[in-house]
């Protein structure tokens, strides 16, 4: 740490209570009181320095000569700067340090121990060791935050300004070029596999240094001062990804609502800042999420949904909430489901969760998104569908999430039909590859509100497709008690569709199995054709090969079964003719036994056959 030392003699000070004595063996003539201290001291060494004390004995002067009485109530720094003040007057021995050097050069300037009263005054030896603070990392933090004891004198000097740029200077600089991180709390561990010897770091290795090197050393500023540093930090060209990592640190650290399962382990033991209060944490997460960089992606989306989650407990701001809820939404897709689940607050809620909220996140990123893909994903030209790649799969990724956060919330008998047909509703069908997700919050739903009329039922299954139900999904469905029965008639006969599908698709490649083992097929392959490819292509083949297997076992099986109704037929064919044959035969022989008797019946007279 910096220092300078100005004076030569001895101590020649005491104090008596609240008093402070010269020890020079002269009396006093003029006394000086700050507050509840009391300076007993001679006219004489504070003539000679200070323009403002000169000012104010003389037009005190007394003509009985009793003691002159000042009172010095604005002089900044209080009595602790006076009483350096006053042994810089008398030439004894001070120290200028880093922690005092803002108050001293603030009450140099109230009280004018400029040149005209002495070279090498006050006034310019605080500003030549300024300059050297300025210089050193750790010492430039500690002077700024000595500048709010004087917060008004420091910015009149300039002083606070001088020092954030200072920082800011350092913070954006490359720290391997000029080794800016020095503090005391980043250089424990600097280096690698150090070890002492006989008081002697052996040790020639550093360590890599990160871009994060210098959240911790300026965590300590107040907000106001913090602000400004972020503010000059930024003009000076820092990414956006390290001002928003500032920002995630500073946040953690003094708003522990934010960390209650931490026991607030973010919070430095050894300072003196006490844990703020509610209102005081809510105005700082307000004015955090002021500043917080608009680009997207630079901060992750797990910690602006905290940082919305706390800003509903400790029930700020709406414009606050709705700009986190804006931020959210703009990177949605990169959001996990159990930070969505945000439990309602207070005691009139009717759903155990907020689903208010989460729709209008998902609404900010339809609004954002939609426009990319304003006409269907499915009619694009071959030129475009890279550029629509990236939109596609975060309308995916996000229909995923809202399927996955219906199925968690669907098991709620207090969310209105309404809600849950409006959050569903919201994610176009061609985002959804496979219906699975929202068949399953469907049927917990339904399960949960067994009161639903048909026509509920029926605009709820609406919602999905039943052409991308899976195999498993398509089972379940077909047996579901809870679905409609035109649903589940349409589920078979989507089924029964992609099976006359998939057994075309098997005779259709036997077929060109058998033309590609043709010699004359154009499909043949040349001699000259690399190992490589014919490698591949043997591959391609057993792999063939193993389906034509399949496709002719299936094929000996449909013989089978078409010479088994064959034989059937013949069976039944030939059974049918020995039982036509039989009967002529009786019929024949009928006949027959009539006509004889008739025969009979005519020779005696009757009439005949």
């Amino acid at each position: 740490m910096a220092f300078m030392k100005l004076g030569s003699k001895s101590e020649a000070f005491y104090r008596d209570g609240q008093s402070w004595h010269c020890i020079s063996g002269l009396q006093s003539d003029v006394t000086i009181e700050i507050g509840e201290m009391s300076f007993h001291l001679h006219k004489f060494p504070l003539l000679s320095r200070c323009g403002l004390l000169e000012k104010l004995i003389g037009e005190s002067h007394s003509v009985d000569g009793s003691v002159c009485a000042l009172h010095l109530s604005q002089l900044p720094g209080g009595a602790k700067a006076f009483e350096l003040v006053a042994k810089f007057c008398y030439g004894v021995k001070i120290e200028l340090t880093s922690m005092n050097v803002v108050s001293l050069r603030c009450a140099a300037e109230y009280l004018q121990m400029n040149e005209d009263y002495g070279e090498g005054n006050l006034i310019a030896q605080t500003e030549a060791f300024l300059s050297e603070v300025f210089r050193n990392w750790t010492d430039t933090i500690k002077a700024l935050e000595t500048c709010e004891e004087v917060l008004p004198h420091a910015e009149e000097f300039h002083i606070v300004s001088r020092c954030i740029h200072s920082l800011a200077m350092k913070a954006c600089a490359d720290p391997k070029l000029f080794n800016w991180p020095v503090s005391g709390s980043n250089e424990t561990g600097r280096t690698s596999g150090a070890s002492l010897w006989n008081g002697i770091c052996t040790s020639t290795k550093p360590q890599p240094i990160s871009d994060d090197w210098w959240f911790e050393d300026v965590s300590f500023l107040s907000l106001p001062l913090y602000k400004r540093l972020i503010q000059a930090v930024e003009e000076g060209g820092m990414t956006p990804e390290n001002i928003a990592g500032a920002l995630v640190f500073y946040a953690k650290k003094y708003i522990p609502q934010m960390n209650r399962q931490s026991s607030f382990k973010n919070l430095n033991s050894a300072s003196t800042i006490s844990i703020p209060s509610e209102a005081d944490q809510r105005a700082l997460l307000e004015e955090i999420v002021e500043i917080l960089p608009n680009q997207n992606g630079v901060i992750h989306t797990r910690f602006l949904l905290r940082l919305l989650r706390t800003a509903m407990v400790l029930q700020s701001s709406p414009s606050c909430r709705e700009n986190l809820e804006r931020r959210v939404g703009l990177q949605l897709d990169q959001a996990a489901l159990e930070d969505l689940l945000i439990p309602n607050m207070g005691y009139s809620v009717e759903t155990l969760y907020d689903i208010d909220c989460f729709q209008r996140i998902l609404d900010h990123f339809v609004s954002i998104d939609q426009p990319s893909a304003a006409a269907s994903p499915c009619i694009v030209e071959e030129s475009q569908l890279m550029e629509g790649t990236h939109s596609l799969t975060s309308m995916t990724m996000v229909a995923n999430l809202v399927d996955a956060y219906l199925s968690d919330v669907a098991a709620d008998v207090n969310l209105k039909f309404p809600k849950f047909q409006s959050l569903a509703a919201a994610v176009p069908d061609y985002a959804r590859p496979l219906s699975d997700g929202i068949y399953r919050a469907i049927d917990i739903y339904l399960k949960a509100h067994p009161w639903l009329t048909d026509s509920e039922r029926e605009q709820i299954c609406r919602l999905m497709n039943c052409q991308k139900l899976s195999l498993e999904a398509s089972t379940h469905a077909a047996q579901n008690e809870r679905l409609p029965l035109r649903v589940i008639v349409q589920v078979l006969f989507f089924e029964q569709m992609r099976l006359r599908t998939s057994i075309s698709g098997w005779f259709f490649v036997s077929d060109n199995l058998e033309n590609s083992q043709n010699p004359n097929s154009v499909l043949g392959l040349s001699k000259n054709d690399g190992l490589d490819r014919g490698s591949g292509i043997e591959d391609m083949r057993e792999r063939v090969t193993d389906l034509e297997k399949e496709c002719q076992s299936m094929k000996k099986e449909f013989h089978k079964l078409v010479k088994t109704k064959r034989s059937w037929n013949i069976f039944c064919r030939r059974k049918s003719n020995y039982v036509n044959a039989k009967s002529s035969e009786q019929s024949d022989t009928k006949t027959q036994q009539q006509c004889a008797n008739g025969h009979q019946h005519h020779e005696n007279g009757d009439l005949g056959c």
